[in-house]
């Protein structure tokens, strides 16, 4: 069990987390720093199981890591301000739950005398309390010096996680690769549910249409090994139907979809679709200088 955490930062994230881990039993006391003269309202303090102090101090004793569940932009100010309270306690750690940020941003907090990493839930938090279910079983990217990683092995141990190990230098990789599979996904499905309401279909049947075939995509076809389903027009070499869905879209919508067939034309051809049928999408999605899809068909 963890003994004590600081949180600074109850927003979604750090709320979700501590409620996580209190759900878990796997922290005996819990401390938020906040910005405002009281806390959110939560069950961690309505219940009376985290502890909430305005404004910043010192880590108190037993205190085994210190979470900056802040904003980007923030991180760098509050570093510093951190460090500025003095040095900490012997092998505590501190880490921050950003994505894309390496440890570089914990310089002061490293001088200060803090083993320093990073720790970044790989899920989508949108609500601090129902947040801590998803936070359950989630994988972890943990970065840093040796006993932040071995800190963040042991918290996403306590929350049935999988750790993953990115190093420093390719956290904007990893971190492009989530938004891509988060934010990505939204958009794309926005953009085709807004194409279907185009379509004729009735509005109020969209949504639950274009999430049915989402979820049932991603069972059939994307489980535990890189293994799409092969089904789609771009997949299957289907050059007219390709030729029609450009014809048919414009602006944003045609180029996200040329975009996208393309990555799956090439991902066709490796996986053995003729070399012919799969430059004969790529001919439409990318006609020669003058010409246009509707002349390339």
């Amino acid at each position: 069990m963890i003994e004590r955490v600081m949180v600074i930062g109850p927003g979604r994230v750090g709320l979700a987390l501590g409620h996580a881990l209190s759900q878990a039993d796997a922290v005996r006391h819990l401390v938020y720093c906040g910005r405002r003269p009281e806390p959110p309202s939560h069950p961690l303090f309505v219940q009376g199981v985290a502890e909430y102090h305005f404004g910043l101090m010192a880590p108190p004793l037993g205190t085994e890591a210190v979470l900056l569940t802040l904003p980007d932009r923030v991180l760098p100010e509050m570093a510093h301000a951190l460090a500025g309270q003095g040095r900490p306690a012997p092998d505590t750690v501190v880490m921050h739950t950003s994505g894309s940020l390496n440890t570089d941003v914990l310089a002061p907090l490293h001088a200060a005398g803090y083993a320093v990493g990073s720790i970044h839930p790989l899920q989508t938090i949108s609500h601090p309390v129902t947040g801590a279910e998803r936070l359950r079983g989630a994988h972890f990217a943990v970065t840093g010096e040796a006993p932040a990683r071995r800190w963040g092995r042991t918290l996403a141990r306590e929350l049935d996680g999988r750790v993953l190990e990115v190093p420093v230098a390719r956290r904007p990789l990893y971190h492009a690769a989530a938004v891509l599979a988060s934010n990505g996904v939204s958009a794309l499905l926005t953009l085709a549910a807004e194409i279907m309401m185009r379509s004729g279909v009735e509005p109020d049947e969209v949504p639950e249409a274009i999430a049915a075939l989402a979820r049932a995509s991603l069972d059939d076809g994307f489980g535990d090994h890189l293994n799409p389903g092969f089904t789609g027009p771009a997949l299957r070499g289907e050059a007219e139907a390709v030729g029609l869905h450009l014809r048919a879209l414009e602006g944003d919508a045609r180029e996200v979809y040329r975009a996208l067939s393309g990555v799956l034309a090439d991902l066709a051809e490796r996986r053995g679709l003729p070399q012919e049928r799969a430059d004969a999408i790529r001919s439409l999605l990318h006609p020669p200088r003058g010409g246009s899809p509707e002349e390339a068909t």
